[in-house]
């Protein structure tokens, strides 16, 4: 047979719809160390051929591929699965033959249905067909043969039925025809590790950790501050830049464009002469006190996220050493970050694709590898949106497939679309809408949006409660039970969720106007006096997240239906299902039934609803359930249990 005809044969069988991917394979999906990759695929080929599916798995760069069968579910489609273990790349694919034997026995199994046919040529085929197969066969060749042997012992219709057994095409139906195998295009896949889907971030700025009116260090957070964001259960503790602070164009308190003496200036206008984004800011420390402040962090299971932003300073050694790296007017001057009518005097966005665009890509993915050695695994980017997509591709890719154990945040708050490319583009986690989404059909459609559908393959929402930049509404004017309510939310709905200092004491005077703090930490020292508040709250909910597999994850939320349009309920679905139902309305007790689908749960019609909040239990029967919830406690965590 000559070379074309074998490579037409090994096109015989159409592979085609196989999911999941993402944009016909253009991006990789997402998963996480330990999950099962369920493959499905049509496959098939022309009239009656009989054909064999396999899922393949490798690590990119690897040669062989790990593999397992697929099964045929209905009309041509195929679906197999595969455990993950190794972090890092991967790709997929699905691989699948005509297989002889499987033809000839199907056949066969037709000729031994009729007591008049004659089975004398149709036997030997077989013989012939199976003893080819036994001869290449490594491991099996021996029962295979044996087998045979035995056949020979037999007239034909008991040869034909022994040859036809189970027993015999669970050895032969897999190597027949595979030589002639079609396979598709690999598909990408990137298994991270679980703090990927489930954490629990507490942000805080350490310049407002330091005794009364002294600058905070690193050093100061090694013990109080670093314990409380243990005890009260969060494994991120996210610092916003800690490298040095230009002093050029420096703002002052509230946004001010001309600095007080002793203003510490916003620690995003990053570089002075004591350095740029290798460096720490002197105020803080050293290198040794960050390192210092990780390994008492890990003691006590808390992981230092690092801000990653790409802008400098007026004073930044690159605007001497790398001008390039920069926009220039036509006068000469170097443009100032700019969101008309907004200027950022303080800051210099960087050029891309300037004269220097090659050396600074390199530059800034040299930048992510020297904190990565430094033992940083989690980047928060701050403004990846306004950054070229190709970067993100390139400098993610990169920096994951020699550092698998690394993940990025993306603080990209702006259109959708673009939110969502991040996220296919390789961003491990993204900040979303949720601070802006607070009536009961806003909830629905947003959580809907990300806990089903295509983006469950990509998008990992991070449910922040507040940020440095965000004080919402619904906080000013909704008081102590806004806060509660919003809490609640973030950490039972999403797998990834967090706050922002001063969010568990209440903090929340606005600036005239906007939709942020009055007095801003970004642009002065705060001394907090934190503790109380909503303290226990936050405890007892970050200890259920990590008992209940079912809050540790975004894709399992169903919602329920309640009767109040202040009412929301979801399902969080597990080995143990939880049920949440929250009270929206910050001012007002609300009541209402909630359905619950106690026949998919195997509830039996009358069960147990025990709070795991406030550890009342509640004897419910049938679908629909009373419920009534004020501002104290705002929601209800269910556990649903047979009687």
């Amino acid at each position: 047979m000559n070379d074309d005809i074998i490579s037409q044969q090994r096109d015989r069988v159409a592979i085609e719809a196989i999911s999941p991917q993402i944009d016909g394979g253009r991006f990789p999906i997402k998963r996480v160390a330990g999950d099962l990759l369920k493959v499905e695929a049509d496959v098939f080929a022309e009239g009656a051929n009989s054909v064999v599916a396999a899922l393949q798995l490798r690590r990119i760069g690897e040669e062989r591929w790990q593999e397992r069968p697929m099964a045929h579910l209905d009309n041509d489609r195929w679906g197999g699965e595969v455990a993950l273990g190794q972090i890092g790349r991967h790709e997929y694919r699905v691989i699948a033959w005509v297989s002889p034997y499987l033809n000839w026995r199907k056949s066969m199994l037709g000729w031994l249905s009729d007591p008049a046919s004659q089975l004398a040529s149709d036997l030997a085929e077989g013989k012939a067909l199976i003893g080819a197969i036994a001869a290449e066969l490594g491991a099996g060749r021996e029962a295979v043969e044996a087998l045979l042997e035995q056949a020979e012992k037999f007239g034909d219709r008991e040869a034909a039925a022994l040859l036809c057994a189970d027993e015999l095409a669970d050895r032969v139906a897999w190597p027949s025809g595979r030589r002639y195998a079609s396979a598709s295009t690999p598909l990408e896949l990137i298994v991270d590790r679980e703090r990927a889907r489930f954490s629990s971030w507490y942000e805080l700025f350490p310049r407002s950790y330091g005794p009364q009116g002294r600058h905070g260090k690193l050093r100061d957070l090694l013990n109080g501050p670093l314990q409380r964001v243990a005890d009260l259960g969060f494994d991120v503790l996210y610092l916003p830049p800690i490298h040095p602070i230009g002093r050029i164009h420096r703002k002052g308190r509230n946004n001010a464009l001309k600095a007080a003496r002793g203003d510490p200036g916003s620690p995003w206008a990053i570089g002075s002469r004591e350095g740029g984004h290798l460096a720490i800011h002197p105020q803080l420390g050293s290198l040794q006190d960050l390192q210092d402040l990780q390994g008492r962090a890990r003691e006590l299971g808390v992981e230092l996220a690092m801000d990653f932003a790409i802008q400098a300073a007026p004073d930044h050694p690159w605007v001497k050493e790398h001008p390039g790296y920069f926009f220039h007017r036509q006068d000469g001057s170097i443009r100032y970050a700019e969101n008309p009518p907004k200027r950022y005097e303080d800051i210099y966005p960087i050029h891309f694709y300037g004269e220097e665009a090659e050396a600074l890509w390199a530059e800034l993915e040299d930048t992510v590898e020297y904190w990565v050695a430094q033992g940083i695994a989690i980047f928060r980017v701050d403004n990846p949106h306004t950054k070229p997509f190709p970067f993100w591709e390139r400098l993610i890719r990169n920096v994951t497939f020699r550092h698998p154990e690394v993940l990025f945040l993306a603080e990209a708050f702006t259109r959708p679309k673009v939110m969502h490319r991040l996220a296919k583009l390789g961003f491990s986690q993204s900040y979303t809408y949720f601070t802006w989404r607070n009536t009961k059909p806003e909830l629905e459609s947003y959580l809907a949006e990300l806990s089903a559908g295509p983006a469950t393959e990509y998008f990992r929402g991070n449910f922040f409660t507040n940020t440095p930049d965000i004080l919402s509404d619904y906080l000013v004017h909704g008081g102590p039970p806004a806060f509660r309510i919003r809490l609640v939310l973030a950490a039972t709905s999403s797998g990834n969720y967090g706050i922002y200092s001063g969010f568990e004491i209440f903090e929340r005077e606005p600036f005239p106007g906007k939709e942020e703090y009055l007095d801003n930490e970004k642009y002065q020292l705060r001394h907090y006096d934190l503790g109380g508040g909503l303290d226990p709250l936050i405890r007892q909910l970050n200890q259920l997240r990590r008992s209940y597999p079912a809050l540790q994850r975004s894709d399992n939320l169903r919602l329920r239906l309640t009767s109040s349009e202040q009412l929301i309920a979801y399902l969080k679905q597990g080995e143990t299902p939880l049920l949440c139902v929250v009270n929206l309305d910050p001012h007002h007790t609300q009541e209402g039934v909630v359905s619950v689908p106690w026949w998919e749960l195997g509830l039996g019609e009358r069960y147990t609803a025990h709070d795991l909040l406030s550890g009342a239990s509640y004897p419910w029967e049938g679908e629909w359930n009373y419920v009534k919830l004020g501002q104290d406690l705002p929601a209800h965590l269910l556990r649903l249990e047979p009687r």
